[in-house]
């Protein structure tokens, strides 16, 4: 079957590619198809046999390019890259409702498979409620510039994904599969010939729309599907009579318009704009949902009776709100239509008065309109219940019970913004509020125990202190953003916002400072003898060096009275933010996950002592390198008992279009997330098995070596960050116009430390050599191996029973698989220094080589990617496509930086340039 399916794969690839060379032909002409027919032709071949006189061949061709062509040739293969993506997605889903057609179990990682596991290992229906009833599920969406794609392409791909599903209908007749294939080429006819470029950088307001999109285009469709397939999962296994309910466990963040760390483009009325475009979005939908369920409830008063509290209900906004006008007759005598009605008319002075907000903040609001999601989600239940008073039980659990479970996810704010902002901003304010009192404190030159003194006992007051007349327009900004917050959780929702991340966390007054700041906007605080709190703070910590300091941090903060006092206000819920990206770059990947992962256990064991509830926070790429890979594993690989039903994390870049551009898509990755949840959060209802003390020791000791081997080379070696930048196209790439956000910290500074974390990933990957995911690894497995068989079959052993150990390898052979030392070696010819460069390729490539052999003999697999056939399949269709785009890349670098040419003639080859960075990202499947 397996092979039947492939074939039915590399059926619908090869319509795709030769309805993509009529195009080709029609629109760009032959000449144009034939260079890419040559090109991909021959290094097909090159892959199979390298022969160097064909590969010189190749080469010529592509040097004989004129820039038009070139652009043509790229954008060629970028198209079949995105139509390759559209074919294996689709694909997938097909397998999957093939497993499902058969009644089988499932998947692995469906509520099928989990669900049967727990009750063959003997889980009652009360335990698993249990665990349901703490699952929190948090995808966070950012507008981190890792998303090559515009959102007008994504729309144009996901026409295609549509119209080529039509293809799979066993029923069509000859001229109506010819009918669709024509619909088909138009598309990829429109795709040809809309720019994949972006010709102007977006502002924040783009990128908010750009997340609003996935909502949109499936998130409204997958979410209760998402619902519903759990509960027929847990029908199936336990049975109808189980009395197991599934709650609303999804929750979706944002940090499009709230995160200004390094952002100046983020202002206080940027974050005000977010969450009312927010607001707007949902809005939108529960009218185009009540409209449709007005079409579905038509239920006669003189056939059934409704309830009584129904009745009043409705009588009561029949007095309070004149939906009808002139017409108050209609609907007389069908309730639930009118009570719809109603509903609808209510919404639409909700919307008219966020649209009126959206142009002045001051405007007029309708007394019509719900106050907050509550009374509306009240109506809905109260029709619910209605229904089910007179026997209507499977009208209420149709699309009425798909609204609600929208209405409980999403509220009238849709997602929960979080605002992040660098700590040292916090400490530059609240010292310049200080030092303009009456009595003037010079905050900077107080210890750690005077600032948290102070800080608890200015939050303690009931008096606010008064603000200076006159404050640094820096300070002022940060008042406003909370002031902004506050206004906001009144206009909008109280659920409005998620939690205050601060960026570079150091020490507890950094959280104690935020706390101050926001109880100027009355945010926390303390009235006669209770405190308050309508802010979350979730500190950031980043580097290796922060999180090893931690413990420390986080027990002085909770041991502060007045800290405990607010967050017991706020819920007694902790939330602590994990940098993967940042310590990844400063320490390399083994120092990186180890860390993460002690940081994971010290929090978690903390915040038990406390008896304070904790979430984590994995602030994830999408790239291993960034802390990325699959959600499922990754999800399962956390320290055990530290993951207690709640997981928030980070989605960005392509990982929101390779996830979120497709409902049936999205079911599935939202499903593979919350099953990986709901395993790892088993620790609510049994004791988990802790670790072998013994891998801890051996992970230590590889954590060490790694991260020496790492240093040693972006550190201590002279040349290395020439050799970066120059090897690369980390430079271009801020050209790209793909975020609002700088690449850089500081624009002359070319340090790691200023380079961010998403372009240094971005950069490595363009180039072939993948590092941040994998190097150390080889030098770290081999030191500690030595010459031992026994230490071999103990590090098999780790991988075969630790999910830690088996993900970190996993997620390295995926970026083993992607790098190519071969191409890599070619990027030598940019070069400055050959031979600086060549030494230090040397040097990568050998730690490649080193890193190979060691995973493959620890994980005993003969080839990379052995366990997951399906995505060495797929990265291997990639890799004769990609190739002839790097050496096109090569080039276009050669000439772009050729300060010999002139300026006219330089800016002549960076759109061929530009375009196959966004090609290989395409063709890679990930960016940074």
């Amino acid at each position: 079957m397996a092979g039947m399916s492939d074939k039915q794969l590399r059926a619908r690839v090869r319509l795709f590619g030769d309805l993509l060379g009529k195009v080709l032909q029609e629109q760009a002409g032959s000449e144009v198809l034939e260079a890419v027919e040559t090109l991909r032709r021959g290094y097909i071949s090159l892959r199979k046999t390298d022969n160097a006189r064909k590969r010189q061949q190749l080469t010529r061709l592509i040097e004989a390019l004129d820039a038009d062509t070139a652009v043509h040739v790229v954008r060629a293969f970028s198209l079949y890259f995105s139509l390759v993506n559209i074919a294996e997605e689709a694909f997938q889903h097909r397998e999957r409702r093939r497993q499902v057609r058969t009644g089988g179990p499932l998947w692995t990682g469906s509520f099928d498979r989990v669900l049967r596991e727990f009750y063959s290992q003997g889980i009652e229906p009360a335990q698993v409620q249990k665990v349901l009833d703490r699952l929190v599920y948090s995808p966070v969406f950012t507008a981190h510039p890792t998303e090559a794609k515009r959102r007008t392409v994504m729309e144009n791909l996901r026409r295609a994904f549509v119209i080529s599903e039509q293809l799979n209908d066993p029923r069509l007749g000859k001229e109506e599969r010819l009918n669709i294939t024509r619909h088909l080429q138009a598309e990829i006819q429109i795709l040809w010939k809309t720019d994949e470029v972006r010709t102007q950088k977006p502002q924040v307001r783009d990128e908010i729309k750009n997340g609003l999109f996935y909502f949109r285009e499936s998130l409204f469709a997958a979410v209760p599907e998402v619902y519903r397939n759990m509960e027929k999962a847990i029908r199936r296994t336990y049975g109808p009579d189980s009395g197991i309910r599934v709650p609303d466990f999804l929750q979706f963040g944002s940090w499009i318009g709230g995160d200004r760390d390094g952002n100046p483009n983020v202002k206080p009325e940027t974050t005000a704009m977010a969450v009312r475009l927010h607001q707007r979005e949902i809005l939108r939908e529960y009218v185009r949902l009540v409209t449709e369920l007005s079409h579905v409830l038509t239920q006669s008063r003189l056939l059934c009776e409704p309830s009584e509290a129904f009745l009043e209900g409705l009588a009561r906004d029949e007095q309070e709100h004149s939906a009808f006008g002139a017409k108050s007759d209609r609907f007389l005598y069908e309730p639930y239509r009118r009570k719809l009605y109603i509903m609808r008319f209510r919404l639409y002075q909700n919307l008219h008065n966020v649209e009126a907000r959206m142009e002045d903040a001051e405007a007029p609001v309708s007394e019509h309109a719900y106050p907050s999601e509550r009374e509306f989600i009240a109506d809905l239940n109260q029709i619910r219940d209605s229904l089910l008073s007179h026997g209507d039980e499977v009208v209420a659990n149709a699309q009425l019970k798909d609204v609600i479970h929208l209405a409980k996810t999403f509220g009238f704010y849709l997602m929960h913004l979080d605002v992040r902002q660098e700590s040292t901003r916090h400490s530059e304010a609240v010292a310049d509020l200080l030092s303009k009192q009456m009595q003037p404190v010079d905050y900077s030159s107080l210890s750690e125990t005077e600032r948290l003194e102070l800080l608890a006992d200015l939050i303690g007051r009931e008096n606010r202190l008064p603000l200076p007349e006159s404050i640094a327009d820096e300070t002022m900004e940060t008042l406003e953003v909370f002031r902004v917050m506050a206004q906001m959780r009144k206009e909008v929702s109280p659920n409005a916002f998620g939690t205050y991340v601060i960026s570079m966390t150091h020490a507890a007054s950094h959280v104690l400072e935020v706390m101050f700041l926001a109880s100027l906007a009355g945010l926390a605080g303390r009235t006669e003898d209770e405190w308050f709190c309508n802010l979350r703070i979730s500190p950031l910590f980043e580097t290796i060096e922060d999180l090893e300091h931690i413990e420390p941090v986080m027990r002085s903060l909770l041991s502060i009275p007045a800290y405990r006092g607010l967050l017991k206000a706020s819920g007694e819920l902790q939330e602590v933010m994990l940098g993967y990206s940042d310590s990844c770059k400063d320490g390399g990947i083994l120092a990186s996950a180890w860390n993460l992962y002690q940081a994971q256990q010290q929090v978690t064991g903390l915040t038990g002592e406390f008896k304070v509830q904790c979430r984590l926070f994995h602030g994830r790429g999408g790239t291993v390198g960034r802390g990325g890979g699959p959600t499922h594993e990754a999800i399962l690989a956390q320290p055990a008992g530290t993951v207690h039903g709640q997981i928030k994390f980070t989605e960005q870049g392509e990982v929101l279009s390779n996830k979120y551009s497709n409902s049936e898509t999205a079911v599935y990755e939202l499903t593979m997330g919350v099953t990986g949840l709901f395993k790892a959060s088993r620790c609510v209802i049994e004791p988990p098995e802790p670790d072998a003390p013994e891998y801890h020791q051996v992970m230590h000791e590889l954590s060490r070596a790694g991260e020496d081997a790492f240093r040693d080379l972006t550190d201590g070696t002279e040349g290395f960050l020439d050799y970066f930048y120059e090897v690369s196209p980390v430079s271009e790439i801020g050209l790209l116009k793909i975020g609002s956000r700088p690449s850089h910290r500081s624009k002359q500074d070319r340090s790691k430390d200023s380079i961010r974390a998403i372009p240094w990933v971005f950069g490595w990957a363009q180039s072939r050599h993948t590092l941040p995911a994998w190097f150390g690894i080889g030098t770290a497995l081999e030191k500690w191996l030595g010459n031992d068989p026994e230490r071999m079959g103990k590090l098999r052993h780790m991988y075969h029973e630790w999910p830690f150990f088996r993900a970190l390898l996993s997620n390295s052979q995926m970026s083993l698989f992607k790098a190519d030392m071969g191409i890599a070696g070619e990027y030598l010819e940019l070069a400055r220094h050959p031979e600086t460069a060549r030494n230090i390729y040397e040097r990568i490539r050998g730690e490649y080589d080193l890193t190979l052999k060691r995973v493959l003999a620890v994980a005993e697999l003969k080839e990379l990617l052995g366990e997951t056939p399906t995505l060495q399949l797929s990265l291997s269709r990639r890799n004769p496509y990609l190739d002839p785009l790097n050496h096109i890349q090569i080039t276009m670098l050669k000439r772009y930086r050729n300060e010999a040419l002139s300026e006219e003639e330089r800016e002549a080859w960076l759109g061929p340039l530009l375009r196959s960075i966004n090609a290989i990202a395409t063709g890679m499947r990930n960016t940074g």
